[in-house]
């Protein structure tokens, strides 16, 4: 493995993340676990970043991939692909965006790239208003956009960009306000921003923040920024990249726990709904996504292969009411670990809806972040045989937990168990 490690470093970029002080090499899956090189099995709570949301080598997932690899690979979107048009349809269907229109992408960032071409033309401004702490990608302009500073490596960008409060509940200068009170203190905020702006293209936002450490605003918060936004034009694109599909189990969508005002314009999704596969995309009212007056292809996007995984895994998913799955077990899981952090002094908040769950770490005694604590964790956590994230804003150490949505109650029970080992050493 060192030597795998050796050869990474050599041909690969420094600021490539790698977790764990002897990183790992994850050699196949099945279900809720992965082995790697040595053979060792473990609980996989993060699934490669949320994305392989439904399980390891689901039967039905590579059982059409390998069908659709059979028939043709590629074929672009310059000629008709059915299984493109079918997963367009279902995903427009479930989207709640009346008359919606749907472009494939290969990745979240690409999905946010697009979104934000398409406000920025729709409008006519380059104004784009972002959540602190928020994070949406690792192109140009979502760096460029991106609240978080472990994450964005450049001041340089396309886009002028103004932060809102708002994304984060327990910290900043309105952590002491009631949720009314929040909600309220936010708004008036984003008014007096929008006050002293000119014409702002849209406010994008992730429902929960996820590589913020999985952070989000009272319930309707985004509704009530949704009515101010429309007195002024501006469109709301609803960043549901790690929220969407049914993770955060009470909703299909991130956005619907703030749907008093409608849907957003245009929502971005990706990551879990190819359960693994190279999927992205953007979807949003006909108006918005029909508004460029050049032409454009995706070579990539919309593949047929990925088409068909997408199609398997959402069929799957609805099926087998993976969502209910998500609020059920997951409900199980943030009430064992809420107990089980309760008198540890290192565990500032268990967060989290669904199966998307985080633990913020300070100092002892301190509202401090500690992030050689939540390296320490991580490490413990391996050691115990469980996978789990981290993140967090430039003040706070979180860890990430974010099973696949068929991790049954047994499984949710022992990556608890390893989990409260892995913080009682630390």
């Amino acid at each position: 493995m060192k030597d795998l490690h050796t050869r990474h470093k050599a041909v690969l970029p420094d600021w490539l993340a790698l977790y764990y002080g002897e990183p790992i090499e994850l050699t196949h899956g099945e279900g809720r676990h992965v082995w790697d090189a040595q053979g060792r099995r473990y609980l996989d709570f993060f699934g490669g970043i949320l994305t392989t949301m439904t399980a390891h080598a689901l039967p039905e997932v590579t059982k059409a991939v390998a069908e659709q690899a059979g028939r043709i690979i590629h074929s672009s979107t310059l000629y008709l692909n059915r299984p493109m048009v079918e997963l367009a349809e279902r995903v427009a269907a479930l989207s709640g965006i009346p008359d919606a229109r749907v472009f494939f992408t290969t990745s979240g960032t690409e999905a946010n790239d697009a979104a934000l071409l398409l406000a920025t033309a729709h409008r006519g401004s380059n104004q784009i208003l972002a959540m602190r702490n928020s994070y949406h990608g690792r192109s140009f302009s979502a760096v460029g956009i991106t609240g978080n500073r472990s994450w964005s490596p450049t001041s340089l960008s396309p886009l002028q960009t103004l932060y809102v409060h708002g994304g984060v509940r327990t910290r900043g200068p309105y952590a002491a306000l009631s949720d009314a009170e929040f909600t309220e203190a936010c708004v008036a905020d984003l008014r007096d921003m929008l006050g002293q702006t000119r014409g702002v293209a849209a406010l994008i936002a992730e429902p929960i923040q996820g590589v913020g450490g999985f952070t989000s605003p009272p319930d309707g918060l985004y509704a009530a920024f949704r009515e101010v936004l429309k007195e002024h034009g501006a469109l709301w694109i609803a960043d549901e990249v790690q929220t969407g599909w049914g993770r955060t189990g009470d909703h299909f969508w991130g956005w619907q726990a703030h749907a008093r005002s409608g849907p957003p314009d245009l929502l971005t999704f990706a990551k879990g709904i190819g359960n693994g596969m190279s999927i992205g995309g953007v979807v949003g009212r006909a108006e918005v996504m029909n508004c460029l007056d050049a032409n454009s292809i995706s070579t990539f996007g919309g593949s047929p292969v990925t088409m068909a995984a997408g199609l398997a895994n959402l069929t799957y998913l609805l099926e087998h009411d993976l969502q209910g799955n998500a609020r059920r077990v997951g409900g199980l899981l943030i009430e064992r670990l809420r107990a089980i952090c309760a008198q540890l002094p290192c565990v500032r908040e268990v967060r989290g809806r669904g199966l998307m769950i985080g633990v913020e770490l300070v100092r002892p005694g301190t509202d401090e972040a500690h992030p050689e604590a939540a390296a320490a964790v991580l490490e413990a956590a391996r050691e115990g045989g469980l996978l789990i994230g981290k993140g967090g804003g430039h003040n706070t150490s979180v860890l990430r937990i974010a099973p696949p949505l068929t991790l049954t109650v047994a499984e949710a029970e022992e990556g608890a168990a390893i989990l409260e080992r892995a913080l009682q050493e630390v």
